[in-house]
């Protein structure tokens, strides 16, 4: 029989994932794999629980929880022949709305994870890029310093009551810090060129979605170019962050002044006054921060639904 890992983030999202495990461990049991179910337990710990599975030569790594959880297990597999399987557990879940798996409702309904599972299992696989950073980490969405950046490294890790709220909980313990915000000045280097200037967030991208799915930040990128796209956002005040919400919202941000977009393999930001920098929404150190590209070093499996443009490279059916 092949072998499965269901990793879980006991504390992700909206609801209690303990009982939803069960339903998911059955449905691919009926599909004739053996599922070994393990929650995390701290920071980190998915990873290492990914790594194992990995080298335990398991097919599959069933991944449920959020962005942050979903880049530590993508970390624990880089390299490797395991596949990993997206389940949308979080709050935002940028990720599985990119891919097309998130249910307009989320986790309020209880059968979003197994109706993942049903689009998953008729899906492809698919080689997809990953970002290095600090000479052995990894992250799978985004890396970024600025004040989203100065907000997750005071809020997170979030209480579970919290994390119940939502995106309204998130909303709420965040913007106290926006006043507090310092500024920054950036020195950007990306690949051959330099950009210097005062930034209110340098956000380098792997996706196209950003902030909980809400924006599409980079609607032509790929997941499997072996580039980042490298978004510069002028600016000084942290209230400035929900002026820049509302010019991506209506897709403006593309052709606007105060933004700037470059693509590149190689980044390392350094700021004045030191910040500290987020990798998938969760905090990750402080600068400076480089960062590069790992092409094709997840396999992926995504729903046959997904848009093929995400994609450069075509997926191997799963079944």
């Amino acid at each position: 029989m092949r072998k499965a890992t269901l990793i879980y983030n006991p504390l992700a999202g909206t609801l209690n994932l303990d009982p939803l495990t069960k339903p998911v461990a059955d449905f691919w049991r009926d599909y004739g794999w053996t599922v070994s179910v393990k929650p995390t337990q701290y920071a980190g710990h998915a990873r290492e629980l990914a790594r194992k599975a990995a080298q335990a030569e398991h097919e599959l790594v069933l991944a449920a929880g959020g962005d942050g959880s979903l880049g530590e297990i993508a970390g624990g597999l880089v390299d490797s022949q395991t596949i990993m399987a997206p389940l949308p557990a979080g709050t935002g879940n940028s990720f599985a709305k990119e891919l097309m798996l998130n249910n307009r409702g989320g986790l309020l309904r209880r059968h979003a994870l197994l109706k993942a599972c049903e689009k998953l299992v008729e899906g492809r696989v698919q080689h997809i890029d990953l970002g290095c950073y600090n000479s052995s980490e990894h992250w799978l969405l985004w890396a970024s310093v600025g004040v989203d950046s100065y907000v997750v490294s005071h809020i997170e890790p979030r209480s579970r009551f919290a994390r119940r709220l939502g995106s309204v909980g998130y909303l709420g313990l965040g913007t106290p810090h926006l006043p507090r915000f310092p500024g920054m000045r950036a020195t950007v280097k990306v690949d051959d060129q330099v950009f210097n200037g005062e930034y209110l967030m340098v956000i380098i991208s792997n996706c196209r979605r950003y902030a909980g799915g809400k924006f599409l930040l980079s609607p032509k990128a790929s997941l499997d170019d072996g580039l980042f796209e490298v978004w510069l956002f002028n600016g000084r005040v942290g209230w400035g962050i929900y002026r820049y919400m509302a010019i991506m919202a209506l897709g403006r941000h593309l052709n606007h002044p105060d933004v700037q977009m470059v693509t590149g393999r190689d980044i390392t930001v350094e700021t004045d006054p030191e910040m500290p920098f987020h990798r998938d929404g969760d905090p990750a150190g402080n600068v400076p921060l480089h960062c590069w590209v790992k092409p094709g070093a997840l396999r992926l499996l995504v729903p046959q639904t997904v848009s093929e443009s995400l994609f450069t490279q075509p997926g191997v059916p799963f079944r």
